[in-house]
């Protein structure tokens, strides 16, 4: 019987976007980027790229296809966290701000890595007050709910552990007055997950 479910985000707790960000330059450009701060939140700070528009910017958001969703590594120390959570009994489900049309890329992805994860849920980046993710979640009720985006814990039932991964910290988004909408702090998913289980 399981203990309950834990809704896992995907793009910085199980897998590297920032990483494969570069790679997707690579793709688009033919040269693969300088990395100019390894500590930085958003890919085009950690990055040596430059802010696109127009003709660039539309091939750099062709290299975003179905194969780079489908080939992005893991954060180091997810796929031991995630074994950990499902041995002790946990249903893991990933709940993703992702076109729907991307989703069984994800889920490839996922499996190819061995994450013990059957089922994901693609919510599309949505601009609104409220987490685009807030509906599922509020739906799936899991026991806890992990991200690594403060905005994206806004609207979520606060009967559902809220734990945010703080990773990056220099331009990261995760301070200020919506702090109030979670309910733990963690270096990653491998440390949610020794917290998590020695509860």
């Amino acid at each position: 019987m399981t203990k309950g479910i834990i809704a896992l985000d995907a793009d910085g707790v199980l897998l590297d976007y920032g990483l494969a960000y570069a790679d997707a330059w690579q793709r688009a450009f033919g040269v693969y980027p300088l990395e100019r701060d390894p500590s930085a939140y958003w890919p085009i700070d950690r990055w040596q790229v430059e802010y696109l528009e127009g003709d660039r910017l539309e091939q750099f958001r062709g290299a975003f296809d179905v194969d780079f969703w489908a080939s992005i590594p893991p954060v180091p120390g997810a796929i031991e966290a995630c074994q950990a959570l499902a041995k002790a009994g946990f249903e893991l489900v990933c709940v993703t701000a992702l076109p729907e049309k991307f989703c069984e890329a994800r889920e490839h992805n996922l499996r190819a890595h061995g994450f013990p994860i059957d089922i994901v849920h693609a919510t599309d980046n949505v601009g609104t007050l409220l987490s685009p993710k807030a509906d599922i979640l509020n739906s799936l009720k899991p026991a806890a709910f992990v991200d690594d985006f403060l905005p994206y814990f806004v609207g979520v039932d606060a009967r559902i552990h809220r734990a945010l991964i703080m990773r990056a910290k220099n331009g990261s988004p995760n301070s200020g007055d919506l702090l109030v909408h979670v309910d733990s702090q963690h270096l990653d998913l491998l440390a949610f997950s020794h917290s998590w289980m020695s509860e």
